[in-house]
């Protein structure tokens, strides 16, 4: 090798030493009681509200259970303020609505209380599960058309299955989280 490919190299590695060297003199300069956080834990705080498709999510409950007798019906909650206030019910105990076949298409009761509505006139389906008048739910089994706030649909039923459930004059349901 020659003097100059020698030369060369050496000066390349002085360089790397003094970046190095200056780089840990910069880092040590910091004061102690300055937390260098792990960029996983604040991707963890960011992310704890993101669902997989980046969407933030309103209700940490996405699911209820409306049990009617000895049938569970499965509900997948709508994105909304009453939904929201109807998860931070149900996290302080069941909630027992007694209610009555109407128009041979739901079954609607009160629940005790009232609930944020942002009523839209809206074509209901089988499964679907509304607020009326903002303490009423109604769980469909047929079809209607009338202003009303959604608040989810079942999703373990047919329209046939939730008719020989519901069809009767008058049901009991148990709302609950699990």
């Amino acid at each position: 090798m020659d003097k100059k490919k020698i030369v060369a190299i050496i000066i390349i590695i002085l360089i790397v030493f003094a970046i190095g060297g200056y780089i840990i003199v910069k880092n040590s300069s910091k004061p102690q009681d300055e937390k260098i956080q792990d960029p996983t834990e604040a991707n963890q705080e960011i992310n704890k509200d993101v669902n997989l498709d980046g969407k933030v999510q309103d209700n940490e409950v996405e699911e209820i259970k409306i049990k009617v007798d000895s049938e569970i019906l499965n509900m997948k909650l709508e994105q909304n303020e009453a939904t929201k206030a109807l998860v931070e019910k149900l996290k302080q105990g069941d909630i027992t609505v007694n209610t009555s076949e109407y128009g041979s298409f739901e079954q609607v009761g009160n629940l005790g209380f009232s609930l944020p509505k942002n009523d839209t006139q809206i074509k209901t389906k089988a499964g679907d599960v509304m607020l009326y008048q903002g303490n009423q739910i109604s769980i469909f089994y047929g079809s209607n058309s009338w202003s009303y706030t959604k608040l989810g649909e079942i999703t373990n039923k047919t329209e046939s299955e939730l008719k020989n459930i519901l069809e009767s004059s008058n049901a009991t349901l148990v709302l609950s989280i699990n």
